[in-house]
């Protein structure tokens, strides 16, 4: 893409999100679809961390990180979700620079958060699967909170870079963000400056953040896989596949719908299809991690019955 004329630069102070544009007619079903989607994923999070603090069963390393997942996706889903859902209500989808800069930074630390997070939660079940002797050592309290926040602050640091940079370049006359938030690739189009520095810099924190976890969390369930396999018992094999399947199931589409919208060009054909990706880990990813960890998960099920009964009584 060429560089507009220095003449038709523009100090910019608000941006327009184009959203859901070509889809009009569609804005109120979609509020009402985001919405309960939206209430959904906050109710089955705060439930969850509500289960891993009171029961006392919870305290384990495997929760512990549970936890901290359910409330890195509420986070997650609120950079995003409650700025829609006024857009798609009030048909304003301005932000202003500040605001739009702020999203993007918050969005991005959550990203790069959660590859990490889920990666430590292979990690976890590597060692209880592959490693059961050595398990209680390695997953200390100390241990698991050095994870944990090496995850958070890991998250944090690296998306800095970008958003730093970011709001240092110089956009040019248009102001129309081709999207529902505030992403990388859109809002680095709309600048004069030369984007292949700052598509280079983005490739290179995916490919640390997203491909290099992903690939440690691929290692880790083929040991596991293969230690699976070795169980005699037809019911062991069975409890160990339960236990990794619903963690297997959200890594697969999270690392694979972030890849492939960061780590492939945006061409025409794929602009689209792009957004529908960013539709699966903004809102649906959030939303399945609760559904899958409580419906798959018997502990969680016998701490959630616990919990209604003593709020019965």
């Amino acid at each position: 893409m060429g560089n507009p004329e220095q003449g038709n630069q523009t100090s910019t102070t608000e941006f327009v999100l184009q959203g859901f544009g070509t889809l009009p007619e569609l804005h109120v079903l979609l509020f009402l679809l985001f919405l309960i989607i939206y209430i959904i994923t906050m109710a089955g999070n705060i439930l969850i961390m509500v289960l891993v603090v009171a029961d006392q069963h919870l305290h384990t390393p495997m929760y512990f990180f549970l936890g901290n997942l359910s409330c890195l996706e509420n986070c997650y889903t609120s950079t995003i979700l409650p700025r829609m859902l006024a857009s798609l209500l009030t048909e304003d989808w301005t932000i202003s620079f500040n605001a739009c800069i702020t999203q993007h930074y918050f969005f991005g630390s959550m990203v790069a958060t959660e590859c990490l997070l889920l990666s430590v939660m292979s990690y976890d079940q590597y060692l209880a699967i592959v490693k059961p002797l050595h398990y209680a050592a390695r997953t200390s309290g100390r241990s698991c909170l050095k994870l944990a926040a090496g995850s958070w602050v890991g998250g944090f640091l690296g998306t800095s870079i970008t958003t730093v940079l970011i709001s240092q370049l110089t956009f040019c006359g248009l102001n129309v963000i081709d999207h529902f938030f505030c992403d990388f690739y859109p809002l680095v189009k709309l600048s004069c400056n030369d984007p292949q520095l700052m598509e280079t810099l983005a490739f290179t924190l995916c490919l640390i953040f997203s491909l290099v976890p992903f690939l440690l969390t691929l290692m880790s369930y083929m040991s596991i896989i293969a230690t699976i396999l070795r169980i005699s018992s037809s019911t062991g094999r069975q409890k160990a596949f339960s236990t990794c399947s619903s963690h297997l199931t959200v890594v697969s589409i999270f690392y694979g719908t972030i890849m492939i919208a960061y780590m492939f060009p945006t061409t025409d054909p794929l602009r689209d299809f792009k957004k529908v990706l960013s539709v699966l880990y903004t809102v649906l990813t959030p939303l399945v991690n609760p559904l899958v960890y409580s419906l798959r998960n018997k502990e969680v099920k016998q701490a959630l019955r616990k919990a209604f009964r003593t709020c019965r009584f």
